[in-house]
């Protein structure tokens, strides 16, 4: 009778030998990201509620702040000539990619809880190929998100931006790259901490001030100066700046590079502290 050889640990199975036979490496990791890429957003489809709750949260956003801050537009400082939904939609197009990004990390936390990733464990599935399937299936979430936003700040409130539709087009594929980028810290939080209440205690706390210590939603000159220059550090103002560049002008400059770059850059270093914190033993 031929016999699987024993697992180290909760680590997963990369090889499986069999006596007498080569050893087994499993699917190459381009098959194993597309089953489970399949998988998470298959979740989603099929799950009405899910489905509508991450639909409806963007247009919450896009109605609240549109009809609250639409004042802002009179104010001393506001662009001149730009009306507030012009101001906001950018930045709405960058914190929904970002949101979605936070929520593949969850996805990890609702794996870990329900057992799913405990058995993807005894399964010769890399760990990259578990987080990235994860990410990407948040990238779809986004695309979808940002294509019902869109039509809707079109429909409610005549967005049309003043750029070429090309400068849409790169608006929302910054917003795509920056907000996917940034989900990597949250997914690398989701690998480390085991818990699911400390971290959404965590990913709250990250969130507030990357969405609020910005330039979302006022000019960033109408800060407070310690909060102008606290959000000067921060990754979204510069993204929220690009984008809407974009939408406004459609002018490419360094700054939307800048913001990409930047982006990317996070994701190359925490991204491999996720798979760290994923292949550890429990």
């Amino acid at each position: 009778m031929t016999a699987l050889a024993p697992a180290s640990g909760n680590r997963p199975l990369h090889t499986i030998s069999f006596e007498g036979t080569a050893a087994w490496r499993g699917t190459p990791v381009r098959t194993q990201v597309r089953i489970l890429t399949a998988r998470s957003v298959r979740d989603l489809v099929l799950d009405r509620r899910l489905l509508a709750m991450s639909m409806v949260e963007p247009l919450l956003m896009l109605v609240a702040f549109g009809q609250v801050f639409s004042a802002l537009a009179r104010a001393p400082g506001f662009p001149p000539g730009v009306r507030y939904i012009d101001f906001l939609m950018p930045a709405l197009l960058l914190t929904t990619a970002l949101h979605s990004g936070v929520q593949a990390g969850m996805g990890i936390a609702d794996d870990t809880r329900s057992g799913m990733l405990d058995r993807l464990r005894s399964l010769p599935i890399r760990p990259g190929s578990v987080l990235l399937a994860r990410s990407v299936a948040g990238l779809a979430r986004a695309v979808l998100r940002l294509a019902v936003l869109l039509a809707f700040a079109s429909a409610l409130f005549g967005y049309r931006p003043f750029a070429h539709p090309a400068g849409l087009l790169a608006a929302v594929a910054l917003s795509l790259t920056v907000g996917w980028s940034l989900g990597w810290v949250f997914t690398a939080l989701a690998c480390w901490i085991e818990r699911t209440e400390p971290l959404y205690a965590a990913a709250g706390l990250l969130m507030f001030p990357l969405t609020f210590a910005s330039n979302a939603f006022v000019p960033i000159g109408q800060l407070p100066p310690w909060l102008r220059w606290t959000a000067g550090l921060n990754p979204v103002t510069h993204g929220i700046n690009a984008t809407r560049d974009l939408c406004l002008s459609g002018a490419v400059g360094t700054g939307a590079l800048s913001a990409a770059l930047t982006s990317l850059a996070i994701a190359a270093v925490t991204a491999p502290v996720a798979a760290r914190g994923l292949n550890r033993p429990h």
